[in-house]
């Protein structure tokens, strides 16, 4: 326990021993310096992308803080001593840009990207005997995806290669000093924009060797297609693997990719793989005798677990060595003796890493890893591995985001705590599993967060928080809405439905073709065991969600009147709309229903929660970041329509800047959003008389 919670706890036994009622939460204004408040967003850090060197001694993460005079995130890199936890900046400029550090295979020099003032990102090479560093590239555009060839004399990556895109027709010529219109715009790709990226410029992202001394760039991909990272280099250094989509009707089959080798001398591609499905990520075994990647078969399902699968170097004899696993595998790495190897997958909503040996058995070796968000609870994380099995990973708990974890000999420890600083004057709301059955009998997995002080057996307002996807998972880490929430004397309630991610594929799959549908009755169960569990006021229940949280916010407010008010974050509304709207304009029509929306239009209709809006009087706010690309502007801004000509209380939050995946990226924003949605509610919020 810590000392805060221990001098709390003592407060409250002395009001009980002086016969003082207590109450339910800490209200703000008791006690302020306890409590998480929005500005304190600013001074948070997480933990990211941590690389451990060859030798197992020095691990290179990235370091996210904020910064309130610019309210952005900047990231810098930082250098952790495995036996003495000591911390060393080398790239920590107040530009705050740094990222992707990489190790040489000999373990002397780190690579990574950073921007000096006013530049375009550039790779960067730190010797590290004399500490000095060289900008090793002067490019038009940020390079992605770097990696060291084996030999450590060159350095790939993956960069945009500006085009000219479709022209048709031309103005008149503009007479000298004329100040004239813009030029027209003209698209004629199928993913014409993309969240967070805007408009695609004409253009393809190709592979570019440069060497690490510094020296002029060579690309050596060409076509038109896009490549992607991660790149792995052959031992010889002969060949890169990667992969893309490089068909003749790629825009088309943007989710059919293949493993490409990429002869480095003549520039010569051929496909390894030729499966209908996405496979990625190619890794080349020490010995260059195999590649693992991953991928599966695509079978047009709303979800489908990634397989990691072993092939020879050439594309032949590939097999898939995690069946058995039923989880989906998110990245690995070969151990150094080539016989097994590491791979980050999610079970049960937390993150973990296993070893895993050529016939598939799994051994687990890290738990608890968790990723670089900080709004809301999504499972995730990061690792890497030694030569000598040592293993870096970012872990986290309910009450600290992610800090840098090292696995040596098989004890795990953490090496930084960047929040105890902050974090230690706090008192956070408490975290529990709440057991949860379904109507069907099926176990929803779920968590209650009690307000700060929280006095068992009190009912207090709740909020029952939906996650996104619908196929991704929440977990037991830190999250700033919640114990935003928690702070406001709020009980906050998070659950994974079916069609959550981490359970197997069956369980994800049980919403194929009827989302939103009967996750309604899980979410709706869960309700019902936080009020059984003494702690949910049943006259004071809320609901928020976003993106798929969204959805079945705005389904769960046209099926139920038991909720006082709701905030839908970024939701589909219309399911036509936003299959014809969204950036990835093939996904909703291919894989969520069975056909296309002029084919079938009321199966879209019927899923709609715009269908539902008739039944709608819960007072309502719709929330969405203004430049959202994957759940549209418009998707908001048709409920919100449609609430008001229906007589419901309604407000429409507008996140100036945000896309859809950077709706919390400014501090200030992600803190008055929550607080927007915590005054919408203490707007309907009533005293209870339980």
């Amino acid at each position: 326990m810590k000392k805060g919670d221990i001098m709390l706890r003592k407060s409250l036994i002395s009001l009980l021993l002086l016969g003082a009622s207590i109450p339910a939460f800490a209200a703000p204004g008791d006690m302020p310096s306890r409590l998480l408040e929005g500005r304190d967003l600013f001074a948070l850090e997480v933990a990211t992308d941590p690389q451990i060197s060859p030798d197992g001694k020095t691990i290179a993460y990235v370091r996210r803080s904020g910064d309130i005079m610019t309210d952005r995130a900047r990231s810098s890199i930082w250098l952790i001593d495995v036996a003495s936890g000591q911390q060393t900046p080398i790239a920590a400029g107040s530009s705050g840009n740094a990222s992707q550090p990489r190790w040489s295979p000999d373990g002397k020099r780190i690579a990574y990207v950073a921007s000096e003032p006013g530049g375009k990102p550039q790779l960067f090479v730190r010797w590290m005997t004399d500490h000095a560093t060289a900008r090793v590239t002067g490019l038009p555009d940020a390079p992605d995806s770097i990696t060291w060839s084996p030999d450590g004399r060159q350095i790939a990556y993956v960069m945009r290669v500006a085009g000219e895109g479709l022209k048709l027709g031309k103005a008149p010529d503009k007479p000298e000093g004329a100040q004239w219109a813009p030029p027209l715009e003209i698209i004629d790709r199928v993913d014409y924009r993309n969240d967070g990226g805007g408009y695609v410029q004409p253009g393809y992202d190709h592979t570019f060797i440069v060497p690490a001394d510094g020296g002029a760039p060579r690309q050596i991909s060409f076509g038109s297609y896009h490549d992607g990272g991660p790149l792995s280099f052959t031992p010889d250094g002969k060949a890169i693997l990667f992969a893309a989509v490089r068909k003749p009707d790629w825009e088309q089959q943007i989710f059919d990719s293949e493993i490409y080798a990429l002869d480095i001398a003549s520039g010569a591609i051929r496909p390894l793989t030729n499966r209908v499905g996405p496979d990625r990520a190619p890794v080349v075994s020490p010995d260059g005798r195999l590649v693992a990647y991953l991928g599966y078969d695509d079978k047009r399902m709303a979800y489908e677990t990634t397989e990691l699968s072993i092939m020879n170097r050439d594309g032949s004899g590939s097999r898939t060595i995690t069946a058995k696993l039923d989880r989906s595998i998110d990245k690995v790495q070969w151990a150094a003796d080539g016989r097994s190897l590491y791979a980050l997958y999610d079970r049960e909503g937390i993150n973990r890493v296993a070893r895993i040996s050529l016939d598939g058995t799994v051994t687990e070796v890290a738990s608890g890893l968790a990723g670089g968000g900080l709004d809301r609870p999504y499972s995730g994380g990061d690792f890497t591995v030694s030569n000598n099995g040592a293993i870096a990973f970012t872990g986290g708990s309910p009450y600290r985001p992610a800090d840098v974890s090292v696995v040596v000999g098989g004890r795990t420890r953490q090496v930084t705590r960047l929040n105890d600083n902050l974090l230690a004057a706090k008192t956070l709301g408490e975290v529990k599993e709440l057991a949860v059955k379904a109507p069907d009998g099926r176990t929803v997995p779920a968590w209650l967060v009690t307000p700060p002080g929280y006095q068992p057996g009190t009912r207090v307002p709740m909020i029952l928080e939906i996650h996104g996807g619908p196929a991704t998972a929440y977990g037991p880490t830190f999250a700033t809405d919640i114990q935003l929430y928690a702070a406001a004397g709020y009980a906050v309630l998070y659950t994974n439905p079916r069609g959550s991610t981490s359970y197997g594929e069956e369980f994800a799959q049980l919403i194929h073709h009827k989302y939103p549908g009967d996750d309604y009755g899980d979410l709706i169960a869960a309700v019902d065991a936080a009020i059984a569990a003494g702690v949910a006021d049943p006259d004071n229940l809320f609901v928020t969600g976003g993106s798929g949280g969204g959805v079945l916010t705005s389904w769960i407010v046209g099926k139920t009147d038991r909720f006082k008010a709701a905030a839908t974050q970024k939701p589909v509304i219309n399911w036509i709309s936003e299959a014809l709207t969204m950036d990835n304009t093939l996904f909703t029509s291919r894989y969520w229903f069975e056909k296309k929306p002029w084919e079938d239009p009321m199966s879209y209709w019927n899923r709609s929660p715009l269908s539902l809006v008739g039944n709608v009087k819960t007072p309502t706010m719709v929330v969405v970041g203004s430049e959202d690309y994957r759940t549209p502007v418009s998707e908001s801004e048709q409920y919100y329509a449609a609430l008001q000509i229906q007589g419901v209380p309604t407000a429409l939050v507008k996140v100036p800047g945000a896309s859809h995946g950077g709706f919390t990226a400014r501090p200030s924003q992600s803190a008055a959003k929550a607080a927007a949605i915590l005054a919408w509610f203490d707007k309907y919020r009533t005293q209870s008389t339980r």
